[in-house]
């Protein structure tokens, strides 16, 4: 696993976007036709983020649009691509976008065809290491970076973690907590973690019994409330949000490094609003979406040009841990699933 800072992959220029004459808009650029998704109206898009942060970014975009209806579907990674791809192969086309957090899934929806191509004219603003291969299927929406959190009024300052290889403390016995396999977070660090400690790290883990559990919302609501004392990969964002709650919260930033993983968006192919579709996309790729995802979602963009979270330190600061072989990571995918499973008692 290889420590990079947020500046990593400086790689090739993005090639051109979808029409010669992009319109600017307030804040962003698009290659949609305006008026056509006036006339379409609606916006269906399908997403993992906190039904609330969500909720308030669509808000943002039917102000900036009142025009145009805002709907939006939220199920955590894992069962909103089951969803989806059940709803499809029944011909069933309900999403005009997608929010995937899970990189494996969003590699395989573009092997089915699922996305429309569409080359938002802000994607000059990404990578070609954020965007998917060739580019105009997804881009990177946002980074989500995770370490550790404890509950300061149950754990002292000394016997906090200090790092992911102090999780095998056993004062976490029955009193930690992860999130499920379906998590792209749960198998980046079982992928890190394993090798760097060895394949019975999260052997030893789970020999603690730990509980997992679908969202952060939940993992940090037992920690607040005192059912457990750590939270294991931890969100940053979940929390900066809850520590703006005044809630009893520390973080810990591990000394290996943050966990990183990104969320992705792309237009839906057969969206039933495309022009729409392809409006939102510019604008929550664009400067207004993407800090409007920060202030709300409180994950990291991808660009360079938008300002870390409410109470985030920049990104820059962070030494964080990606794969440095997406398809090396992806190829582990179903082992992860079958000990991650079994650690948390699902099987």
């Amino acid at each position: 696993m290889r420590l990079l800072s947020f500046a990593f992959a400086l790689l090739l220029a993005v090639p051109a976007w979808a029409c010669d004459r992009p319109r600017q808009m307030d804040g962003f650029k698009t290659c949609a036709d305006v008026e056509k998704a006036f006339k379409e109206g609606a916006i269906v898009h399908y997403s993992p983020d906190p039904e609330s942060e969500m909720a308030n970014y669509m808000a943002a975009f039917h102000k900036a649009f009142p025009q145009i209806e805002t709907n939006f579907m939220r199920l955590q990674t894992g069962a909103l691509y089951a969803r989806l791809l059940a709803e499809r192969q029944g011909k069933s086309y309900q999403p005009d976008t997608l929010i995937l957090t899970e990189i494996g899934f969003a590699m395989d929806f573009q092997k089915r065809g699922g996305y429309q191509h569409y080359m938002s004219p802000e994607s000059a603003a990404y990578k070609a290491s954020q965007q998917s291969n060739p580019p105009g299927y997804y881009t990177w929406d946002n980074v989500i970076v995770a370490g550790i959190a404890y509950n300061p009024n149950l754990v002292k300052p000394e016997d906090a973690p200090k790092s992911f290889k102090d999780l095998l403390n056993p004062l976490w016995t029955d009193a930690a907590n992860t999130k499920l396999s379906t998590s792209g977070l749960s198998h980046l660090a079982w992928y890190a973690m394993r090798r760097r400690y060895g394949d019975d790290f999260w052997q030893k883990f789970g020999g603690l019994r730990p509980r997992g559990f679908d969202s952060y919302v939940q993992q940090f609501d037992r920690m607040v409330s005192g059912q457990d004392k750590v939270v294991a990969n931890a969100q940053y964002s979940g929390y900066l949000i809850a520590k703006a709650k005044g809630a009893p919260i520390s973080f810990v930033i591990p000394e290996e490094g943050m966990l990183a993983i990104p969320g992705v968006m792309g237009v839906v192919d057969h969206a039933p609003h495309p022009e729409t579709a392809k409006l939102f996309l510019d604008w929550y790729l664009g400067v207004p979406g993407q800090t409007i995802m920060a202030n709300t979602i409180k994950n990291y963009s991808a660009r360079l040009d938008v300002a870390p979270p409410p109470g985030g330190v920049p990104i820059t600061d962070f030494k964080l841990i990606v794969p440095d072989d997406w398809d090396a990571f992806l190829k582990t995918h179903s082992q992860f699933v079958k000990e991650w499973d079994k650690m948390v008692g699902m099987r």
